[in-house]
C-alpha cells in the first residue's frame, strides 16, 4: 500500500478506474471486475457522475450506481472510493450549490455516506475560486468527503485553488488526476511534475495506457476500431507505435501482458502514487495488476525512455 500526497489514505498502487461501467461492461461484468481487482489486494476505486453518459440513454452516474449496488454488504472501510463533480454540464459545474447536489447523488448513487477522495473534475471557469474551494471544504467538515483532488487542472489552476485554500484556512487538496503515459510524458513532466513535488500531492495518472494503445493490441499500418478508437487515435503516431513494440518485447522478457509494462514504468516516477486503468472484464484486471510486482530493468527502463522521450503535447485535457 502506498499513502496519497499528504493525507492518511493507504492505497493499493494501482487504481481501478471504472469509466467502462455502463458504457462497455455491464453490471456482471463489473462485479467480475471489481471482485477480482479486491480479490488480488486492490482497495483503491475511481468513477465519476459523469460515467456511464457516453451510451446512448444514460444520463451519468451509472458506474457509480454499479459500485454501489457491489459494495452492498462489503466492509466499507476497506475501499477507497473516489468520485468527481465538474463534467455535466458547460458552466457552474463547481458552484457550492452544484458541489452540494453532485456529491448528494453521487453518495445516493454509491450507497455510502462518504466519499474518501472528491475531485474536482475541471476548472470551472464561471464560478469564483474562493466559492468552489469553500464548497468542498464545508463537504469535509461534514465528513461527506475525506479529502479533495483535482483533475484536468492546469498547474497555475492547481496553485490558484491552494492559494485559496490557504486563504480561507481550509485542508489543500491532497492528489491530482493528470494524463500521463510512455506515449505522452509531456507535458506532465515539464508541467505537473515541479508542482507535484512542491506541494507533495499525490499522482493518480489517467490514459496510463493511452487509451488502450499500450495494451499492445494495436500495431502500425492497421485500422484502429472500436469503441476506443477515437482515444487510441489520439495517442498513436509513428513514434508512439515505435515504444508499443518496445514494450511488447518487454513483456515478452517478462512473461507478462504489455499493460503490465506500461504500469510498472509510471511507477518507476517517483511522484505517480496510482495509475488509473480500466478494465471491461474480470480477465483484464490481472494484467493491469502485475504492472505493481514486475521489476523493470535499468536496460528496461533506458530502452523505454529513450523510445519515449518528448513524447505527447503541451496542452491541457
Amino acid at each position: 500500500m502506498t499513502t496519497i500526497g499528504t493525507s492518511s489514505l493507504d492505497v493499493y498502487p494501482l487504481c481501478l478506474g471504472t469509466n467502462s461501467f455502463g458504457w462497455t461492461a455491464d453490471m456482471d461484468a463489473a462485479r467480475g471486475v471489481l471482485d477480482e481487482y479486491v480479490g488480488n489486494g486492490g482497495n483503491f476505486i475511481d468513477t465519476a457522475d459523469v460515467y456511464g453518459r457516453h451510451k446512448e440513454g444514460n444520463v451519468g452516474g451509472e458506474s457509480e450506481t454499479m459500485i454501489g449496488a457491489w459494495m452492498v454488504g462489503r466492509n466499507r472501510e476497506e475501499l477507497v472510493v473516489a468520485t468527481k463533480v465538474g463534467f455535466m454540464n458547460p458552466a457552474g459545474e463547481l458552484s457550492a450549490t452544484r458541489v452540494r447536489d453532485a456529491l448528494t447523488g453521487s453518495l445516493r448513487n454509491l450507497g455510502t455516506d462518504y466519499v474518501d477522495l472528491y475531485y474536482a473534475h475541471r476548472f470551472d471557469e464561471e464560478t469564483p475560486i474562493a466559492e468552489s474551494v469553500a464548497a468542498f471544504a464545508r463537504e469535509q467538515q461534514t465528513g461527506r468527503i475525506r479529502e479533495v483532488g483535482l483533475s484536468n487542472m492546469t498547474p497555475e489552476q492547481i496553485r490558484q485553488w491552494i492559494e485559496a485554500a490557504d486563504e480561507q484556512g481550509v485542508p489543500r487538496p491532497v492528489a491530482i488526476q493528470p494524463p500521463y503515459n510512455l506515449v505522452r510524458r509531456v507535458p506532465y513532466e515539464s508541467t505537473w511534475q515541479p508542482v507535484v513535488e512542491e506541494f507533495a500531492l499525490g499522482v493518480m495518472t489517467y490514459w496510463s495506457l493511452a487509451g488502450g494503445l499500450l495494451t499492445g493490441k494495436y500495431r502500425a499500418g492497421h485500422a484502429i476500431e472500436g469503441d476506443r478508437a477515437a482515444t487510441v487515435g489520439r495517442h498513436a503516431n509513428e513514434r508512439a507505435f515505435e515504444v508499443v513494440e518496445a514494450v511488447r518485447d518487454i513483456a515478452a522478457d517478462h512473461n507478462v501482458d504489455p499493460a503490465a509494462v506500461a504500469i510498472a514504468w509510471l511507477l518507476e516516477n517517483p511522484t505517480v502514487t496510482a495509475p488509473v486503468a480500466s478494465a471491461r472484464n474480470a480477465q483484464q484486471v490481472g494484467p493491469l495488476m502485475e504492472g505493481v510486482t514486475i521489476q523493470l530493468t535499468g536496460e528496461d527502463m533506458t530502452t523505454l525512455n529513450r523510445l519515449s522521450d518528448g513524447l505527447g503535447g503541451e496542452e491541457a485535457e
